[in-house]
């Protein structure tokens, strides 16, 4: 599939709208400094000897959400270093690009897109004639679907395979062409908060459907309808008392089985012990916490709010989790 064979609505989609425009500018430092404020700051060079700029960028806020529109008009690296709080999706109109993830190469053309995870360290490669379609989408809003629809807080990072054959899949298409199509006909709708919220989960839910993750055996099973009762009645519990002292006889105790039993539930529905699901649920609290707690507390202080004792260990799990510190996530919140 070429550019020819895209939907017409798609090759035009936003570049009417002069109310989506961030900004169109022949100067390299306006470039850098204007996407950088949509997605993150970044170094950005032309390559080859021509130091020409013909830059544009559309944006749409859908919630958590953004639909860009991005176009540099010369050929370009960029140097993002790590995404760290959002995922990228990139789906090229026309021209190609290259993608170095984690040192691996991504192709990108107008059959191929990719999907960026937060993590990964990257070097982009635009060429003069790339004009791409872009979903940017917060790490927490995808990480939260994800946890609600497997019935459990995550016990790693979500992450996505890089390659994204966008053209091939009807439900991303159709997604796609829906958002688009109400961003033309009727805008109006994207300032409706009731709307937006409804288009953001369609975007989150019909990527963590289509594109191959390493939650994708999960969320294909919605494990929390298949496992016995005594091992929901435990994650209700824990969920609703986890700020609580809570111990393996307890929890067995309250699921009316044996220590033995409750654990072997868990190992085979759940793939972890109660104790780490206990842990999971906690981590996942305090995150909400830094993130959205408006008093004066320390990193410390709402650690230990919700059962953490030992400061390094908490630390250590916290990072491999999110991908950064607890202090790191308080201190970009704007409250450290």
């Amino acid at each position: 599939m070429t550019r020819n064979t895209l939907s017409p609505l798609l090759t035009s989609a936003l570049l009417n709208d002069a109310s989506r425009l961030v900004f169109c500018s022949q100067d390299m430092d306006e470039t850098r400094e204007r996407v950088g404020a949509v997605f993150k700051p970044h170094r950005l060079q032309t390559l080859g000897n021509t130091g020409a700029i013909d830059s544009r960028l559309h944006h749409v806020p859908i919630q958590k959400v953004s639909l860009n529109r991005l176009r540099y008009g010369a050929d370009v690296q960029i140097e993002p270093e790590r995404l760290e709080q959002f995922f990228l999706i990139q789906m090229p109109l026309e021209g190609e690009a290259e993608i170095q993830c984690d040192g691996q190469r991504v192709d990108l053309d107008p059959r191929h897109g990719a999907v960026l995870n937060p993590a990964q360290a990257l070097l982009m490669r635009y060429d003069k004639g790339c004009d791409q379609l872009m979903l940017r989408i917060e790490r927490e809003a995808l990480e939260q679907a994800c946890s609600r629809i497997i019935g459990r807080p995550l016990s790693r990072p979500l992450a996505f395979n890089n390659v994204l054959n966008w053209q091939q899949d009807a439900s991303w298409m159709n997604m796609l062409l829906y958002i688009v199509r109400l961003q033309k006909e009727s805008p109006e709708g994207l300032q409706q908060p009731l709307i937006t919220q409804q288009l953001e989960q369609l975007i989150i839910s019909t990527l963590l459907c289509v594109q191959p993750s390493n939650y994708s055996d999960a969320l294909r099973q919605n494990d929390r309808r298949l496992a016995p009762r005594h091992v929901k009645r435990v994650e209700e519990h824990i969920e609703q008392h986890a700020r609580e002292p809570l111990s393996p006889a307890l929890l067995a105790e309250l699921a009316g089985v044996s220590l033995r039993t409750l654990y072997a539930g868990f190992r085979e529905f759940r793939n972890l012990s109660p104790m780490e699901y206990l842990r999971q649920v906690r981590l996942q609290n305090v995150r909400q916490d830094l993130l959205h707690d408006c008093q004066s507390k320390t990193v410390t202080e709402l650690a230990m709010a919700w059962g953490f004792t030992h400061m390094g260990r908490f630390s250590k799990d916290y990072r491999l989790l999110y991908g950064e510190s607890p202090s790191e996530t308080k201190r970009r919140t704007g409250r450290l």
